[in-house]
């Protein structure tokens, strides 16, 4: 347990405080996506709160998708992953702890973003609500989503990009349940959201643990 708890800290440090920005590039990009909306679709106030949920959505997966390259690949390279297996620490493990950091450096960050985000598109206090809810219980599967991709990835050239292309048509039906809970009065959509990711967070770790160990042989 304390050297998941090591590995837990290491792997938020790298996400929050690494060169490329941290938690704040993908914060800021998620902001810059929901500012510059409204200027696309013109000021009609009525599109914005029905569509503004949809958007916050689009952009949450998008701001996720940014770290990707920096999940896997660089501790595989680095030869981490040996040296963890030569600790007795599974892949599995490991994984798990990963999808955790990598959810705590974006997941949190996006949601205290979507309260801007919301007054930018002119959302009501209940699709805020929603929209808070839904991402509460959809950003984990994104997580998992990511760190199974970028495992999947590893070592391919091109791999980043890669990745971004896979985890797009993948994360459709979280998107799909997620924006759509806007739309059908919220606890189903938030209930079909939550049951898809709790499934990518089961599936993630053994996915992710079996890829890392074929990309190391």
């Amino acid at each position: 347990m304390s050297q998941l708890a090591a590995l837990l800290r290491r792997d938020l440090s790298l996400l929050l405080l690494g060169r490329r920005g941290g938690p704040v590039l993908p914060v800021l990009f998620f902001l810059a996506v929901a500012m510059l909306f409204p200027f696309a679709v013109g000021p009609d106030a009525q599109l914005l709160a029905r569509t503004g949920g949809g958007v916050i959505w689009v952009a949450a997966l998008l701001a996720a998708i940014l770290p990707l390259d920096r999940l896997i690949e660089p501790d595989i390279e680095l030869g981490f992953f040996d040296q963890w297996a030569l600790r007795g620490i599974s892949e599995e493990s490991i994984v798990a702890v990963r999808i955790l950091a990598h959810w705590l450096s974006f997941g949190p960050p996006l949601m205290l973003a979507s309260l801007i985000a919301a007054a930018l598109l002119g959302l009501d206090g209940t699709a805020l609500r929603t929209v808070e809810l839904g991402l509460l219980v959809g950003t984990p599967g994104l997580a998992a989503l990511g760190v199974t991709v970028a495992a999947l990835t590893a070592g391919l050239r091109g791999g980043t990009a890669l990745a971004g292309l896979l985890v797009i048509p993948l994360a459709v039906p979280l998107l799909i349940f997620g924006a759509g809970s806007l739309t059908t009065g919220g606890d189903s959509g938030i209930a079909l959201t939550a049951a898809v990711s709790l499934v990518l967070l089961a599936i993630a770790p053994f996915a992710a643990g079996a890829a890392i160990r074929g990309a190391r042989q």
